[in-house]
């Protein structure tokens, strides 16, 4: 029996989206929203009109597109040895379903993705995205079959996977899992869930968006290289997108994002910072990297210089700088730091406390706050702006809720002028008091945990300092 909701109404409004062009998520959950249709539902009738065949072969071709990324699994989960994962896939699979967290679809799922992954290395995958998108993809699917999931619903299931993937395969430019096996994987594991969770297209919206964020610039291709780090990328697939679809199903936790906006910057981000990152991946990776030693023979003398620094030059570089952050670390303890209100100790705290140690110095009455912001810093001014003026009016601590939450009305702040500026440059957060008796003006820079960094100050550095001491504010360099 088929699973199609679909009428000709139905199918006749779609048409006329296609007949504009390939359909976004966000316009695909429009559509379902007006005609009050699952989202997979959508998907399909994108698919039948643009390809001119009926509902059951939509899905069953769909479905079919993954034959051979399941025989890859069947590999990975009887005696795959992957050259960077090793047998963990066989070796999950030998115990007791439950195994990595006690819930057997995500169980299930999670080992179904690591024995994809396993397979791929021997045999293959049918990419999308990329290779490593196919793991979660098939793992999820494979895991619905196994728990109880109809064989049409699933088919259905992967028709709304395939869509999600499409999308990320055309963004996906450069290297990057974030494009790809945990950044592809966790919004259409979210998206899947949901959908079969009886969750509306907008549900499905907001799911994707939540599973979308974890994932933005981590491109770890190079890691993959590196024994056993691939597999906690790519089931955290499986785990951020169950956690959204939950998340968005079980609360009302707010979401204002739309989907098309998320995927949009996911794209953009992987193609600016994915060079970046790789370059310090591999600075740090290269000496763990598997090797193939037919491979590296190939190499001339002039090639191999470089590509086989000993892990423990790397090793000792990574403690010098372990140990130079730790110079500002505080006793065991004593580590948490101050409370902040405002849901942030760098965006809130450390401006807060800027502007509390310009409070302490200054005299007379304020007449006037110039507060200067990095960009990062500017475009989060709803949560900071409040905060340090706060600090700045009043010496606030970072913790006074109630002053935080009615600030932005009292008087004494209305009848002060207030300017609020953009900086360019990074980590920059300045503020100046002008009172009746002169001004006091702080360069500061923004570091987390509420801390401050002092460049420069009037009256003078060692006066910021001292009373940044009195007041409990920690200072760094």
């Amino acid at each position: 029996m088929s699973l199609s909701l679909l009428t000709q109404d139905h199918l006749d409004r779609v048409a006329i989206e296609v007949e504009k062009g390939f359909l976004t998520i966000g316009e695909l959950i429009a559509l379902g929203t007006e005609l009050d249709l699952p989202i997979s539902q959508v998907v399909v009738a994108e698919a039948m009109i643009r390809e001119d065949k009926d509902f059951d072969l939509v899905t069953e071709e769909c479905f079919a597109a993954f034959a051979h990324n399941m025989r890859a699994l069947e590999k990975g989960t009887k005696d795959g040895n992957s050259f960077v994962l090793g047998t963990v896939a066989s070796d999950l699979a030998k115990q007791d379903v439950g195994v990595l967290i006690g819930d057997e679809l995500i169980d299930r799922a999670l080992v179904y993705t690591l024995a994809t992954e396993v397979g791929n290395h021997e045999v293959g995958l049918s990419p999308c995205a990329g290779t490593g998108d196919s793991c979660p993809y098939t793992g999820l699917l494979k895991a619905l079959m196994e728990t109880g999931v109809d064989l049409p619903r699933v088919k259905l299931t992967a028709a709304l996977i395939l869509k999600v993937g499409s999308i990320y395969r055309a963004g996906k430019a450069t290297t990057g899992c974030n494009m790809e096996g945990y950044g592809a994987g966790s919004p259409a594991t979210a998206a899947a869930l949901t959908d079969l969770r009886g969750g509306t297209a907008e549900q499905v919206g907001k799911a994707m968006v939540l599973a979308i964020s974890p994932t933005l610039a981590v491109p770890c291709t190079p890691r993959v290289i590196t024994r056993g780090l691939c597999g906690a990328h790519i089931g955290s697939a499986i785990l951020i997108g169950n956690l959204a679809s939950n998340l968005i199903l079980k609360s009302t936790i707010p979401v204002d994002i739309d989907v098309d906006v998320m995927i949009a910057m996911a794209a953009r981000i992987h193609r600016e910072a994915a060079p970046v990152i790789t370059a310090v991946n591999v600075k740090y990776m290269r000496p763990y990297f598997s090797k193939r030693p037919q491979v590296e023979a190939l190499l001339s003398k002039e090639q191999a210089v470089g590509q086989d620094d000993p892990s423990n030059i790397i090793l000792a570089e990574a403690r010098e700088e372990l140990h130079a952050m730790l110079e500002s670390s505080r006793p065991l303890t004593r580590t948490m730091g101050e409370i902040v209100v405002g849901g942030s100790s760098i965006a809130v705290g450390s401006p807060t406390n800027m502007a509390r140690i310009a409070h302490a110095l200054k005299k007379g009455s304020i007449k006037q706050v110039d507060i200067e912001l990095t960009k990062d810093l500017y475009n989060r001014r709803s949560i900071n702006v409040p905060a340090i003026l706060m600090g700045a009016m009043f010496g606030s601590h970072t913790s006074d809720g109630d002053m935080y939450g009615k600030v932005m009305d009292l008087p004494a702040i209305k009848n002060i002028n207030i300017t609020l500026s953009e900086i360019e440059e990074p980590e920059v957060q300045r503020i100046r008091l002008t009172t009746d008796q002169g001004s006091v003006w702080i360069d500061s820079r923004n570091r987390g945990g509420a801390r401050v960094a002092i460049v420069d100050c009037n009256p003078s550095i060692e006066a910021a300092l001292a009373a940044a001491k009195d007041l409990g504010i920690q200072v760094v360099s």
